[in-house]
């Protein structure tokens, strides 16, 4: 390929993973012959007939299934059309999947995909970002690549996990972004990447929000600032000696997410780091998230839910004058 699709990766990831081990199977609704809602499975049923199977639509028992077929020494992976209707599936993975390993010692190594995050139109109900909801429950491992490389490398480290993993790939980065090739190395889960080093701030965010984020860096660089953005890829575990590290460096915090403010990931970052490193800190951490509403429906008004570049760099400039 000249060139390769945050999509295409996941693809070609759940390829390889079925290719090298015998115990992969994809299950989800319409991820056979159709090749699932965003065609992140096309053409897999045909090239791998029996391991790649449609579901009912119940995604309590697609959970279900998997974390059966898991007891039984298989690596399912589990497609969710949209994150938001994971909830239906919400008892299996934090009451079942979730606990499983400390109840009986057995593993539970599945992969639950949930393409999250909001597009332009796409309103309440194919918008949220559960990252944080999953990452409050013991047991289970949360990941939010940000970017190609990412989605290919730890799609397949989820895989070979022996823990439940919930994948959030962002659905406005599957055709958006690319990359020249896929990576033959990669961090490992639960290290941070420092995507963009700096000075004089520090922006510790995820997923599509490192877009965002980078693009307001080189705004602020023409006014002589030099942000330092911190790119979690994992949600949990969270990397807090990477934040803290660069925090002190630059002395200031702010912590961006698409996700809804209250008890989310950036409020537990700046609780790590107001308790293990306060003593860094030149102003008070911030925090810049979505509007606690519903998400909305209407393009313009989606723009305004949501940090963006516009918003992340007004917030810099206002911490950078404490």
């Amino acid at each position: 390929m000249s060139s390769i699709t945050y999509l295409e990766a996941i693809r070609e990831a759940q390829a390889h993973a079925l290719r090298d081990d015998p115990r992969v199977f994809i299950y989800g609704q319409d991820v056979g012959a159709f090749g699932g809602a965003f065609k992140a499975t096309k053409n897999l049923a045909k090239e791998f007939p029996g391991r790649v199977l449609d579901s009912p639509i119940s995604e309590d028992a697609m959970v279900g299934l998997a974390v059966g077929a898991a007891i039984e020494g298989m690596r399912p992976i589990i497609e969710m059309q949209f994150a938001d209707f994971s909830t239906v599936g919400f008892n299996q993975i934090v009451n079942q999947a979730s606990t499983l390993f400390w109840r009986t010692k057995v593993s539970c190594p599945i992969t639950v995909r949930l393409p999250f995050g909001g597009t332009s139109g796409s309103g309440p109900f194919h918008s949220q970002c559960l990252e944080a909801i999953y990452a409050h429950y013991p047991g289970l491992v949360v990941l939010t690549p940000a970017t190609v490389e990412d989605a290919y490398s730890m799609l397949l480290s989820a895989v070979a996990i022996n823990d439940p993993v919930i994948f959030c790939e962002h659905k406005l980065l599957y055709y958006h972004l690319k990359a020249e090739k896929l990576p033959s190395e990669a961090l490992p889960i639960g290290k941070a990447r420092i995507a963009r080093e700096g000075r004089d701030l520090t922006v510790v965010t995820y997923s599509a929000m490192v877009h965002e984020a980078l693009v307001a860096a080189t705004e602020l660089a023409t006014e002589g600032w030099e942000i330092e953005i911190v790119d979690l890829r994992s949600v949990k575990p969270l990397d807090t000696d990477t934040i803290v590290a660069s925090v002190a460096r630059t002395g200031r915090l702010l912590c961006v997410g698409e996700a809804w403010p209250w008890g989310g990931v950036t409020a537990e970052v700046i609780a790590r780091v107001t308790s293990e490193g306060y003593g860094l800190l030149d102003a008070p951490p911030q925090r810049l998230n979505a509007k606690d509403t519903p998400v909305p429906y209407h393009p313009n008004l989606w723009a305004a839910h949501r940090p963006t570049a516009h918003s992340i760099a007004a917030a810099a400039r206002n911490l950078l004058r404490q």
